[in-house]
């Protein structure tokens, strides 16, 4: 097989996505002990982000190839063989924002490819029990109608509702994850983000004192529950972002 064509980089499709998992799994066996399952670093050095770059960005692919293969794991290097090492070649690239292509990665094709600085990986999917942050109008949940009634009463913000105190996001903005978990979002950026017209139920807002907030535009943030015909949130952040809803 020939080498890969001038000019190509880590960016151009070079592996799967079937040799990055396979390469995910060879690296949780060998290498995760040392340079951790997110490769950030531990007692081998991170494999992504600055030191990623330092150690191999602007070299050829090959350069990266043979420091794997040659020094990993720590008690018994040079030892996985060629198409392992390819595999967690392949991971690494993966983990760093590089995309997948038609072809796996084979040692031919090391020469000549660029490493590029690592990329910010496309977030993941969201679905069932995704954590996500949402902003929206804080609204007491309707009460349930009396018997022998075909209306609900409304509810009152101030006073709760015969739903036990439920709660909810109504014109909610569209569910996104969050860019980190270590804070709550700052007040500026939240409140710069647009309602949008989803409903969130809030499965424990009453211990964040949400009669304080009724008619508020909030900042939530938890996991995603979707059932049938309704989406609920659980709460890990509760911030105010503006005092009204209207825009």
């Amino acid at each position: 097989m020939f080498a890969q064509e001038p000019g190509k980089s880590v960016a151009d499709g070079i592996f799967t996505d079937a040799q990055a998992a396979r390469g995910a799994s060879a690296y949780e066996t060998a290498c995760a002990g040392c340079h951790r399952a997110d490769l950030g670093g531990a007692t081998g050095p991170a494999l992504r982000d600055q030191r990623f770059a330092r150690q191999f960005a602007g070299k050829d692919l090959k350069t990266l190839f043979t420091r794997v293969a040659t020094t990993m794991p720590r008690n018994a290097p040079a030892s996985l063989g060629d198409n392992v090492n390819l595999d967690i070649v392949a991971h690494l690239l993966k983990e760093n924002g590089f995309p997948p292509g038609p072809n796996e990665l084979t040692a031919d094709a090391l020469d000549g490819v660029r490493v590029l600085p690592g990329r910010p990986k496309p977030p993941p999917p969201i679905g069932d029990f995704s954590y996500v942050e949402v902003v929206g109008c804080l609204t007491a949940e309707p009460a349930a109608p009396k018997r022998g009634s075909a209306k609900a009463e409304p509810a009152s913000p101030k006073r709760g509702s015969a739903k036990a105190g439920m709660w909810m996001l109504t014109r909610a903005s569209a569910p996104i994850v969050p860019a980190s978990t270590a804070a709550a979002a700052s007040t500026p950026a939240a409140a710069a983000t647009p309602l949008g017209n989803g409903t969130f139920h809030l499965l424990d807002a009453m211990a964040y004192a949400p009669q304080d907030h009724a008619g508020h535009k909030m900042y939530v943030r938890g996991l995603l529950i979707k059932l049938p015909g309704e989406q609920r949130m659980t709460i890990s952040a509760f911030e105010m972002v503006s005092p009204t809803c209207s825009e």
